[in-house]
């Protein structure tokens, strides 16, 4: 009996099961772990935008401007004042942008970011296309009748027709143009830009009526009403007959073009009276 006792075979029955951890505490504890997981991704995540803003270089330094003629480098930069120091990735490029298309000589602005810290911006500005004589001032316009900015002496460079008649406001209310009369003088423009010699002779233009554009030449005072269209052909078969005109009218107020079998010319002295005369039939 001694001896059984002391046979450690017979003393199992006495030692305690051990319990195997079922599948449910592997499960909890993948979920403990992928929970403190996303825990630390979603803090850093959080603190990616300080962080980066933080980064040396990622902070606007260098700012390049393309397409700019009127506007300096330093006026671009003066409407910009700010934007260098900013956070590359986190700043509102649209509200830079809306800066930009508040300049009037601005007509469009593209901005980009490029790493590590610059901004690169193409800039599409304004041409003007004439001098607007509006309320007793003189304006620099676009094709658009856009107001770029009002005329003097630090524009002189530009050779530009002068525009009468782009403003439908009574005199003294302000200065507004009529986008129907700009598309017309454009119209006027662009035709007779296709033949420089007689572009550079239009000096003035009158689109007081938007039906009717006339215009003056330089070295003839005559007015040539030339109705809305076929601009080029008018004005031209008014300079082949112009000479014969001013034998027989040596003083004409206007020519009128609009009709396609006759030229009529008015006299200054008939001004008074409203009356014209036709003076020749064109082919």
């Amino acid at each position: 009996m001694t001896a059984l006792a002391s046979d450690r075979r017979f003393r199992r029955a006495q030692m305690k099961p051990v319990r195997r951890r079922g599948k449910w505490y592997a499960l909890a504890r993948r979920a403990v772990q992928f929970a403190a997981l996303a825990a630390v991704l979603a803090y850093g995540v959080s603190r990616a935008p300080a962080i980066a803003a933080r980064a040396r270089v990622l902070r606007v330094n260098r700012i390049v401007i393309h397409g700019n003629e009127r506007l300096s480098q330093g006026d671009v930069l003066a409407i910009l004042t700010g934007l260098q120091g900013e956070s590359l990735l986190w700043t509102d490029l649209h509200a830079w942008r809306r800066r930009l298309l508040a300049s009037s000589w601005v007509q469009d602005a593209d901005l980009r970011r490029s790493l590590p810290s610059t901004i690169d911006i193409v800039i599409s500005e304004r041409r003007p296309m004439g001098i607007g004589r509006m309320n007793g001032d003189m304006y620099l316009v676009d094709d658009h009748g856009v107001i770029i900015d009002q005329y003097g002496p630090q524009y002189a460079q530009f050779d530009l027709p002068m525009i009468d008649g782009l403003s439908t406001s009574p005199a003294g209310s302000g200065t507004t143009t009529d986008a129907a009369r700009a598309e017309l003088a454009a119209h006027v423009i662009a035709a007779l830009g296709a033949k420089p010699s007689i572009a550079r002779r239009l000096s003035q233009i009158d689109v007081s009526d938007p039906h009717d554009a006339s215009v003056i030449l330089t070295g003839d005072s005559a007015v040539i009403r030339l109705g809305e269209d076929r601009f080029l052909p008018r004005v031209e078969s008014y300079l082949q007959v112009a000479a014969a005109l001013r034998e027989r009218v040596s003083d004409i107020d206007y020519v009128d073009l609009r009709f396609d079998d006759r030229i009529y010319v008015r006299p200054v002295k008939a001004k008074a009276a409203r009356s014209t005369t036709t003076v020749g039939r064109r082919d």
